[in-house]
């Protein structure tokens, strides 16, 4: 297995730009990234608008919810935000969004939505997986003519390459282009979604294709941390790592629990990213993951245990010692004490061994683990169980 390439530069890999709404007003349907559905309302009249936009008298949020009987699916994480300070605190965490292309992840029953559109953005993405809270959404999109695109789909699948304008790209070493990402997201996709935008950050694709795309989301305090956490910080993770080597990453602010309905059983903090010029740690997304992900397995326990596991047995202790030695990272420190130069040091390191013998970096451990495991090693089939215990990082 080969490791893949590094990053693309700034100016490879252009994707069309989607096309114009429809010409006619009024709420248009076409389809729109395969399953999804997009509804668009187009402008009647582009001439005479209002210097400052701001939504016509609309039902409250909780008016909204009552209107079309919406209740928060607990299997989906979904909690709503009602007070609309808080979306508007939310939202200037974006920056300065006048005459800004916005996505917005899972707007629900549009709280947020509201805060963006007082804003004065001038194109607003509204990404929901949910059809129930379709109907609600078009009523702010009919408020807002113009303004909205709504597409019914997962944002997990979602092509963001297509999601805006060509002209609005810019190169990577420019400031950010006028293009933000914002969303309330469900607890059950904030991990794996900001994982896999930090690879588009990596690859430069996805929404990062039109340049260093900002990014302002909730997540839940406890992952929040993990994605600021210092070095020696209880909380430094995977995720701290992954997050920290591609952007600058700031924790804005705390919302408390009791402002969501239902209340979630802990609180929830606002995050925003802007991707790095420069990466931390210049090795593709998936060999800085690998090693990252390994060092951590066994976060109690010195470094050079997670490091042992890049290797297969039979050379195990030999590899070790020489990537340990090489990267110049002392051994027997935790790995929530590695700094990023550690972290660095050691994926380089690693390369060069993977490049020196191809079959490294396609080597699994759990899958030799789990051929050990079948022949009833007790001690193997503890080992296994302890690898499980830093997945959720």
């Amino acid at each position: 297995m080969r490791i893949p390439a590094p990053s693309p530069t700034a100016n490879q890999g252009a994707a069309q730009a989607h096309a114009p709404a429809g010409q006619a007003a009024g709420l248009r349907g076409a389809s729109f990234s395969g399953s999804a559905r997009a509804y668009t309302f187009c402008p009647m009249a582009a001439a005479g608008k209002a210097a400052a936009f701001h939504l016509p008298p609309l039902p409250t949020v909780g008016e909204i919810i009552k209107l079309f009987r919406l209740r928060a699916q607990k299997e989906l994480s979904q909690n709503f935000l009602l007070d609309l300070r808080l979306t508007d605190k939310i939202v200037r965490q974006a920056g300065k969004l006048k005459n800004a292309y916005v996505c917005e992840v899972g707007p629900g029953p549009g709280g947020i939505t509201r805060s963006i559109l007082n804003a004065g953005v001038e194109q607003l993405l509204l990404v929901e997986k949910d059809t129930r809270f379709i109907p609600g959404l078009q009523m702010l999109s009919e408020a807002a003519p113009g303004k909205v695109r709504i597409v019914h789909g997962d944002i997990l699948t979602y092509k963001m390459e297509k999601a805006f304008p060509n002209h609005l790209k810019k190169n990577w070493e420019d400031e950010p282009p006028n293009i933000h990402i914002i969303g309330n997201l469900p607890f059950s996709v904030s991990t794996p979604l900001i994982v896999k935008w930090l690879e588009n950050v990596s690859k430069r694709d996805g929404p990062f294709i039109y340049g260093r795309t900002q990014m302002t989301l909730t997540f839940q305090k406890e992952v929040a941390e993990r994605l600021t956490a210092n070095t020696g910080g209880k909380q430094r993770s995977r995720l701290s790592i992954m997050s920290q080597h591609l952007c600058t990453v700031d924790n804005c602010f705390v919302i408390p629990g009791q402002a969501f309905v239902p209340k979630p059983d802990v609180d929830v903090a606002v995050v925003h990213f802007t991707p790095l010029v420069q990466p931390k740690i210049q090795q593709p997304f998936e060999l800085v993951e690998k090693v990252v992900q390994s060092v951590f397995q066994f976060r109690r326990k010195y470094c050079y245990r997670g490091v042992e596991i890049l290797f297969p047995e039979r050379e195990r202790l030999k590899k070790t010692e020489q990537l340990m030695m090489a990267a110049d990272v002392d051994p027997t420190l935790r790995p929530f004490q590695l700094t990023m130069a550690h972290f660095r040091n050691l994926c380089n390191t690693y390369r060069k061994m993977c490049d020196e013998d191809p079959s490294l970096f396609a080597y699994n451990y759990r899958e030799e683990l789990g051929q050990t495991k079948r022949k009833h090693s007790p001690e193997s089939i503890d080992q296994l169980e302890q690898t499980k215990e830093e997945d959720h990082l």
